[in-house]
């Protein structure tokens, strides 16, 4: 099927390029839901898309949604999703996405911020609502209006109208909203650079509630891409037969992830000649990974780094050595301006550590504001939405975001991150950021994958605890101690940096956000202090 691309510049907001889409790529597949363990697949093209969301749109409105009003989709990760989103963004109400696996106090926390006037949930998945959850759409309803009428007024619709507010992942404390109207999101699609061709079928294991989905919708509709929704729970063995079997062209993963792929025995017998391009990021990967991913999957390998609030950042590019796509997350995608600056506020040399600040069009136009239990304007203004002294924190007025990461330049203008401010612990009165001594650690031949968090200890104030995945789980002898990593580590960085304690695990939690879970990590290196507060740390810890 022959793909055309909607050219840039014509149109103001998502629900116009997507009734575009309808028209010039009606028969292409926008999402599909692929078969795994019994169940059907089941796909929808744009045609169906935007007729499906005309009538979702119809049935919002009979429930009292307005312009301005948020709409919260307590949904996994599927096609009734994205129709919902499409529908609320044409009654130029706001989306907050909430993916199920997060917490009780985070989702009461979301609900009593935003306020929805009306949320969608899946009854099958057990999450019990708060009030603050406004009117309760079934998801079966939802599904069912798929055909059904559209709204009787349809409001008039502007690019600087707010289509959606993405919550971080609160692990450090209660999430924030950042909040994205159309024109971030057509900047999105501007930088998406090698990540989108017209008639990709991307596979991703993001949720839906992530940034990463939330705001590429432009960009999916008007390269005419494929989003094939990744199977929850994900599984290494469903990975790869959906990329065979759907012919995926960009393929994305967490490192731990591509690692599991790799190593089923059914992998060589895997068709993967569809494959463009794969894609990494989260964690520290090897060069030795990056390498092995390259050699087997036949492909590039690249590496992105961005944030809640900026929505684009950098990437490494096809072509670039494996050690850069080891140890950087490359240059500025396209329209982005990256800056490091010291605490004084200035420019920080090639290969000193600064503050990464971020400036695109794509950066949020603020974080939310937590919502009154009434009596919010539904005129379609945005300024009651946005708490402008807390967004001022992050946000200067010139549009540079101020982000939680520190980081440094190669002589080639590749970002290295080296930790975030919330993760620095301070061992012996000496600052230590954890993504520094993980980057050393990861490049220890016996290391697949490793996070590394402070914790309190009676002596020095706080300890670092190494908690790694081995690179062969069958070979014990692949393992390393404690000694030999604190010698690997001391080799390249200043002793004090070097772990004090060692866990081996299975695979680093993660978060509902695919982030490696700190906040559990944090609990489990307490655990581990506690139990060798009467032995040196020579001992080797915990293996």
């Amino acid at each position: 099927m022959t793909v055309r691309q909607i050219p840039p510049g014509r149109y103001r907001t998502v629900v116009e390029i997507l009734g575009a889409a309808a028209e010039i790529n009606p028969d292409l597949e926008a999402y599909v839901e692929p078969a795994t363990g019994g169940t059907p697949r089941t796909s929808l093209n744009f045609s169906q898309w935007e007729r499906a969301a005309d009538g979702v749109s119809g049935l919002l409105e009979a429930q009292g949604v307005q312009k301005g009003d948020v709409v919260a989709l307590v949904l996994p990760s599927c096609i009734d999703y994205a129709v919902c989103y499409a529908a609320a963004m044409r009654l130029g109400a706001i989306t907050s996405g909430i993916n199920p696996r997060i917490g009780r106090l985070e989702l009461d926390s979301i609900m009593a911020r935003a306020r929805p006037t009306l949320s969608v949930v899946d009854p099958t998945l057990g999450v019990a609502l708060p009030a603050t959850a406004g009117s309760v759409v079934p998801r079966q309803d939802a599904a069912a209006a798929f055909g059904g009428p559209g709204p009787r007024r349809r409001p008039l619709l502007d690019a600087r109208d707010l289509v959606a507010v993405v919550w971080t992942s609160g692990t450090t404390g209660r999430p924030k909203g950042a909040v994205f109207d159309h024109t971030n999101l057509a900047a999105v699609a501007r930088g998406t650079d090698v990540l989108s061709h017209p008639g990709d079928r991307r596979l991703s294991p993001l949720p839906f509630a992530h940034v990463g989905y939330m705001t590429r919708a432009w960009d999916e509709i008007a390269h005419g891409v494929t989003t094939v929704i990744t199977p929850t729970p994900w599984r290494a063995a469903d990975a790869l037969s959906i990329i065979e079997t759907e012919r995926i062209t960009v393929a994305q993963g967490v490192p731990t992830q591509w690692a599991l792929v790799l190593e089923l025995d059914t992998f060589d017998e895997a068709d993967l000649s569809s494959l463009r391009i794969a894609g990494t990021g989260a964690a520290p990967v090897p060069a030795t990974m990056v390498a092995r991913m390259r050699r087997r999957l036949g492909v590039p390998v690249v590496v992105r780094y961005t944030s809640t609030e900026t929505s684009l950042g950098t990437g490494t590019a096809p072509g670039d050595p494996d050690e850069v796509v080891a140890t950087t997350v490359g240059r500025p995608v396209p329209g982005v301006e990256l800056a490091l600056i010291d605490e004084q506020g200035g420019a920080t040399p090639t290969g000193e550590v600064g503050r990464v600040h971020l400036r695109s069009g794509a950066v949020m136009r603020g974080y939310w504001a937590d919502q009154p239990a009434s009596g919010r304007p539904t005129d379609g203004g945005s300024g009651h939405l946005i708490d402008h002294e807390a967004s001022a924190s992050v946000l200067s007025p010139d549009g540079w975001v101020r982000t939680g990461d520190f980081g440094m330049l190669t002589a080639e203008g590749n970002l290295t991150l080296v930790g975030r401010d919330n993760e620095l612990y301070i061992r012996g009165g000496y600052n230590v950021l954890p993504a520094e001594v993980e980057a050393v650690l990861v490049t220890h031949p016996g290391i697949a994958a490793v996070a590394v968090v402070g914790t309190p200890d009676d002596v020095l104030g706080e300890i670092g605890v190494a908690f790694v995945v081995r690179e062969n789980a069958t070979a014990p002898e692949a393992m390393p101690g404690l000694d030999e990593l604190r010698r690997h580590c001391a080799a390249q960085l200043a002793d004090y940096k070097a772990p004090d304690l060692l866990v081996e695990l299975e695979a680093l939690p993660v978060t509902p956000m695919m982030k490696v879970d700190r906040r559990t990590l944090g609990q489990h290196a307490a655990r581990a202090a506690s139990g060798r507060r009467s032995r040196p740390v020579s001992t080797g810890g915990s293996r």
